[in-house]
């Protein structure tokens, strides 16, 4: 008796409409016509004689079944990429195609400094970076649309291994002419929570920034709006309030040009890890623990 099993091709398609949602962007992912992954949804459904997506004209409904199915297709296709990165880490280390998802309040900063380096020292590197919310890219490292993740800790993360790369100060970014501007430190209690901006919902930087500060009030009390950190030292220079910034931020020059002062804020806890991270047991965990030292060496 002859069994047929579902192709890979076949769960990508799968995959990619689970994550898009929506048949056109889901056939661009996978740079195919519309038509091409409609058949080939169609042929997966008649193989496993079962639905899998519900089809209207206004929306992308899967069923349960087809849930489950989206489960273990990511788990399918994230064990043929560690295939893939068995045979690639046993020839040269750091060479080839690598994925790395990097937050937002980490990439401005640590990349523009360390990939110079990176490409002189590693030629044979492929590294492709994609910037995401904490939350994105730890989902992408687990779905296997990435290899590692650089992000800030603590964080959850899941399953995974890490090196911790630095540790990353926390400062406060006050108007140069406040009155209150203190010689040095800035303790947490002398920070007003009626002028503190914070970043939106979504980044990890403003639950590390309140957990430093100790005073749950802030969280209450303080204006979470700012979209990046650009945009908090923008409307602090513009006398808006005072916000929280990473060291890495200010050596990388985020002030310049601007009337914004930073102190050191004065706490136990006044920092946030920097780690890379990859799924446990990866086949490449040397090349990415040697990815870190490169890292701590920028």
């Amino acid at each position: 008796m002859t069994v047929y099993h579902p192709t890979l091709k076949q769960l990508q398609y799968l995959v990619a409409l689970h994550e898009h949602e929506h048949f056109g962007r889901a056939a661009e992912a996978c740079y195919v016509s519309q038509s091409t992954l409609s058949a080939g949804l169609r042929d997966l459904e008649t193989l496993l004689d079962v639905v899998l997506v519900e089809r209207t004209k206004r929306a992308v409904r899967f069923t349960p079944l087809g849930n489950a199915v989206v489960e273990r297709a990511h788990r399918i296709l994230r064990e043929t990429e560690e295939l893939s990165d068995l045979v690639q880490s046993s020839g040269q280390p750091l060479s080839g195609e690598m994925r790395m998802s990097v937050i937002p309040t980490i990439a401005p900063f640590l990349l523009p400094r360390m990939l110079p380096r990176l490409r002189r020292e590693r030629p044979n590197l492929k590294l492709f970076l994609r910037e995401e919310p904490s939350a994105a890219a730890i989902e992408s490292l687990h779905h296997g649309r990435a290899d590692c993740v650089l992000l800030a800790l603590p964080y959850p993360t899941g399953e995974v291994e890490k090196e911790s790369i630095e540790l990353d100060a926390f400062y406060v970014a006050f108007p140069h002419d406040d009155p209150r501007d203190p010689p040095d430190e800035i303790a947490p209690a002398n920070i007003d929570e009626n002028r503190l901006l914070l970043l939106e919902d979504g980044h990890c930087l403003k639950d590390h920034a309140l957990a430093a500060c100790n005073r749950p009030e802030l969280r209450a009390s303080a204006t979470m709006i700012g979209t990046s950190l650009h945009t908090l030292v923008q409307m602090v220079d513009n006398g808006l309030g005072l916000t929280m910034l990473p060291e890495m931020a200010l050596d990388a020059g985020i002030l310049n040009g601007t009337n914004v002062v930073a102190r050191p804020l004065k706490s136990n806890n006044a920092n946030r890890e920097i780690a890379l991270v990859w799924r446990k047991n990866s086949p490449r965990s040397d090349e990415f623990r040697l990815l870190a030292e490169e890292l701590r060496a920028g």
